[in-house]
């Protein structure tokens, strides 16, 4: 991993033409995007159809080999949509496509290169029709790992969490770890524990911007325009 060499200032700046992007470029994509959005190379985002919904304080964290795209291609008289609660954590490579329905609940994280999908897209015999459609619903809190896929029809509940590269095809209840291909419940998570969620994280969002700012200028402060520039011109070892 190199070294980030940016002065302060510079990524002050390039955090600032992230959220002025999103803001300007995918806000009036969405029927609603919640305060505190978070969208880190948002031109990597791509949103197809209407409504998607985001709620408040979502990071959405995309790059250029591994897009994040909403979509909806409506199979259910127009009502198709996506909505996705507060607190919500996307990364790399996430998919969410909608014939049907997609509801997300708060806090909860989707790895990367996990996939969100409701409908068939092709039928067994007609190929040329989008198939069977079935609303997803997922909980508060809930956890999808890396490369997993939630199939159509599918209830994942509160708390619970699909292990890496997982297929769900049935419903998930509560407080469970699910893994396998097809997923099944493999452990049963402790309700008496204390869950700390995302929420906890935003419960003082202008405390933990400044705390992530004061991190940046113990990390960055040292760094020179003339350092950076070599950096990218001419990379040497340690970078």
């Amino acid at each position: 991993m190199r070294r980030d060499h940016r002065p302060y200032i510079i990524k002050k700046l390039y955090l600032k033409f992230q959220q002025w992007y999103g803001k300007y470029f995918l806000q009036p994509q969405l029927r609603h995007l919640g305060k505190g959005a978070i969208f880190m190379k948002p031109w990597h985002v791509e949103i197809f159809g209407w409504p998607v919904e985001i709620g408040d304080y979502a990071n959405i964290i995309a790059s250029y080999d591994k897009k994040v795209r909403l979509t909806i291609w409506s199979s259910n008289n127009g009502n198709a949509s996506i909505h996705i609660g507060n607190h919500c954590l996307i990364c790399p490579g996430v998919r969410i496509s909608a014939g049907s329905k997609i509801t997300i609940g708060d806090n909860c994280m989707m790895a990367h290169n996990s996939y969100i999908s409701d409908c068939d897209w092709h039928d067994t015999y007609n190929r040329i029709t989008s198939g069977k459609a079935l609303p997803v619903r997922i909980g508060n809190n809930v956890w999808i790992a890396d490369s997993a896929i939630i199939c159509k029809g599918v209830t994942i509940g509160d708390n619970s969490i699909v292990g890496a590269g997982a297929v769900v095809t049935k419903d998930i209840p509560i407080n469970s770890v699910a893994a396998g291909n097809p997923a099944v419940v493999v452990k049963k998570l402790d309700p008496n524990i204390e869950m700390k969620t995302r929420a906890d994280w935003f419960s003082n969002p202008e405390r933990l911007m400044a705390q992530i700012d004061n991190i940046d200028r113990d990390f960055l402060g040292s760094n020179t325009l003339l350092g950076w520039l070599r950096s990218l011109v001419f990379p040497k070892k340690g970078d």
